[in-house]
């Protein structure tokens, strides 16, 4: 059974231990910036940060952009083989959701192998918030879904447009009944 990386960016709290568990994991050093997982913060307002790691894409656009065949995908899993790699970069340009990372002191770009010799993905382990999970691949959405569910769970109203006009949307307050029962509103 494929498993893959799922992220959940609402539980991000930008901690960046994630990094850390992958840098000592991987590189043997506690230096965040030779992880294999990086967590991207968009400020102002709002301020969203997020895990950015490789998706191991079935028709990984790094493995075809790679002039060497230094990149494959042995069980779902896109890997570089080093001795192979000419460091031309090319797979950091190719890839589409920029989870490909190029350090000094190394030849080899640096690639999420999802932790291939360990049991879980040490920033999955390590995720204190749960921002980052190893799931089946056949459940691979549910996370997002159940979050998108609980999302519109809080809200009280939403607006759209119907036919050229704004309209809103007005949803039952569910804490209502519970006012009532107890002797008016709160």
């Amino acid at each position: 059974m494929r498993r893959k990386l799922a992220i959940v960016p609402e539980r991000c709290s930008g901690c960046r231990v994630c990094e850390i568990a992958c840098a000592v994991h991987n590189q043997g050093v506690n230096n965040p910036k030779k992880a294999r997982i990086r967590v991207t913060a968009i400020y102002p307002h709002p301020v969203v940060r997020m895990p950015v790691v490789c998706s191991q894409c079935k028709d990984a656009k790094c493995m075809a952009a790679c002039p060497t065949d230094a990149i494959f995908s042995k069980d779902g899993v896109v890997q570089i083989t080093d001795d192979e790699c000419i460091g031309c970069h090319a797979c950091v340009d190719a890839c589409p959701f920029g989870a490909m990372y190029i350090h000094p002191d190394y030849d080899v770009p640096l690639k999420c192998d999802i932790c291939g010799n360990s049991d879980q993905p040490q920033c999955a382990k390590m995720c204190p918030t749960g921002a980052i999970t190893f799931i089946p691949e056949h459940v691979f959405g549910q996370a997002h879904r159940l979050n998108n569910v609980l999302s519109y769970a809080h809200m009280k109203e939403i607006e759209y447009m119907e036919k050229g006009e704004p309209k809103k949307l007005h949803y039952a307050d569910n804490n209502a009944a519970d006012r009532e029962e107890s002797g008016g509103a709160k």
